[in-house]
C-alpha cells in the first residue's frame, strides 16, 4: 500500500505591491522635504588667514544711505561719479572688489542699480548684511 505524502506549500508573502508603495512613499517624502526647506543649503566654509589681509587691501567700501547718497571709501559721489570712479579703479586694479553697505529702507531696485554700475565696470560686488540679534 502506497501512501501519498501531502506536499506542503511553504508560506509566501506577495511583494508585488510593495514596489508601488515604496515608490509613492519616496516620492511623497521628496516633495515634502523640498517644500519644508527649499533654500537651505548648509556649507562649512574654509578658513584662510592670508587672504583676509589681502582682501582688506583690495576691497572698496560702497555705502548707500537712506537718501540714496553714495559713499565710496568715505567720498560722497552721485551715480555718474560712482561709475567713473569704479572704471578708474578697475584700470589700476582689474581684480578690484566692492563691498556694498546698503540701508535696509531702500528698495531692491536701488540695489540692482548699484550692482549694474559694478557689472558695467567688471567690479565684483558683495552685499554686506547684519547678523540678526
Amino acid at each position: 500500500m502506497k501512501l501519498r505524502r501531502r506536499k506542503r506549500h511553504g508560506a509566501e508573502v506577495s511583494t508585488h505591491s510593495l514596489n508601488d508603495i515604496m515608490f509613492f512613499l519616496l516620492l511623497f517624502f521628496l516633495i515634502i522635504s523640498t517644500m519644508a526647506n527649499p533654500n537651505v543649503i548648509k556649507v562649512l566654509l574654509p578658513e584662510a588667514k592670508d587672504n583676509k589681509e589681502k582682501e582688506a587691501q583690495k576691497t572698496l567700501q560702497l555705502t548707500v544711505d537712506a537718501s540714496k547718497t553714495y559713499y565710496l571709501d568715505g567720498i560722497v559721489l552721485d551715480a555718474d561719479q560712482l561709475d567713473r570712479r569704479l572704471s578708474a579703479v578697475v584700470k589700476n586694479n582689474p581684480d578690484a572688489a566692492c563691498s556694498i553697505n546698503m540701508d535696509r529702507s531702500l528698495s531692491v531696485q536701488d540695489l540692482v542699480d548699484v550692482m549694474q554700475i559694478g557689472a558695467k565696470n567688471n567690479v565684483k560686488m558683495y552685499l554686506k548684511t547684519e547678523r540678526p540679534s
